[in-house]
């Protein structure tokens, strides 16, 4: 029988089942070890990543706060830039003004007054500028922050207020030694003016002297009253000739004139006659409706009066 050849042995039986009984907590442990060091590991690592988290975050942070300062200081300085450049062109624009008014040769003292304290409200323009690049400058220096564009910007409006400054002096300049050169030419005007004052009223009264004649007329009996005829020659009083006494003529018996001006002498008579030389053509005997000699007209001045300054018109009733 089959049975009969299996071999029992119960003490080797027992140690087995001890030894699996054994074994199974030691696992227990080993795994509960090895979670507890996990979970020790992952938190660790967790807390690592939190602090880093928190570095980057708080890294961030400041950056942001930076870059924000950054931007206000350059937000003011590009406000600062606008100012200086708006003062520059305000400057500019009087400073051309001013050229202009001081071109003018006849510019009056009171002006060159109101020039010169117009010029020193623009140098005080160019100073308060100056300061306020100065500044910039510094801030440039000071702030760490290196932006080509920016020094640049700082560079031309320091070129440009210099220029400004330069021009305004050298305008200053002119305008006070213009004021000196002024005065010496309106002393040597004044000078000049009285000796043409002077040199004009004598060619003045040289002209009136050349341009003056004298014109008297009446009758034979008239003038001869007046003692400016006589009759010479001729026999038993026939036959004389009438003459003018040039050498006893008093200007107060005639009528003074000008011979540029007055081209008509009246006569009013049947007959006219000219006891002075006048030449034939420069003169004309002008008759009205009554064929009554009305006046003489001068058509040729120069010639009339070249011979005599002198007119004695002799007339007939």
């Amino acid at each position: 029988m089959r049975n009969d050849h299996i071999n029992t042995n119960p003490v080797t039986g027992n140690s087995q089942n001890q030894g699996n009984k054994g074994l199974v907590p030691a696992l227990v442990v080993a795994l509960l070890i090895i979670l507890a060091l996990g979970a020790v590991l992952l938190t660790k690592s967790h807390k690592k990543r939190l602090q880093e988290a928190s570095m980057y975050e708080n890294q961030k942070v400041e950056l942001a706060i930076q870059l924000s300062q950054r931007d206000s200081i350059i937000n003011e300085w590009v406000l600062a830039f606008n100012e200086i450049e708006s003062d520059i062109k305000k400057i500019t624009a009087r400073e051309n003004m001013l050229n202009l008014q001081s071109m003018n040769p006849e510019i009056s003292k009171d002006k060159r007054k109101e020039i010169l304290a117009e010029l020193q409200l623009i140098r005080e323009m160019i100073d308060q500028n100056k300061k306020k690049i100065a500044s910039l400058n510094s801030q440039l220096r000071n702030s760490g922050i290196r932006i080509a564009s920016l020094q640049a910007r700082v560079d031309s409006l320091d070129a440009s207020i210099a220029v400004r400054d330069r021009e305004i002096a050298a305008l200053r300049t002119d305008i006070e030694n213009r004021n000196l050169e002024i005065g010496q030419l309106v002393h040597k005007v004044d000078t000049m003016s009285v000796v043409i004052a002077d040199r004009d009223t004598k060619i003045s009264k040289q002209t009136e002297e050349m341009n003056k004649a004298f014109v008297v007329s009446g009758t034979y009996k008239d003038l001869k009253e007046m003692g400016l005829l006589t009759k010479e020659g001729g026999l038993l009083g026939l036959g004389k000739k009438e003459s003018l006494q040039e050498n006893t003529l008093n200007d107060n018996l005639f009528t003074r004139i000008d011979i540029t001006k007055t081209r008509t002498i009246p006569v009013n008579s049947k007959s006219v006659k000219l006891v002075t030389e006048h030449p034939a053509s420069s003169y004309e005997l002008i008759k009205d409706d009554d064929n009554m000699i009305a006046y003489i007209e001068i058509k040729d001045p120069s010639s009339f009066w070249k011979i005599s300054k002198y007119a004695v018109v002799e007339v007939n009733k």
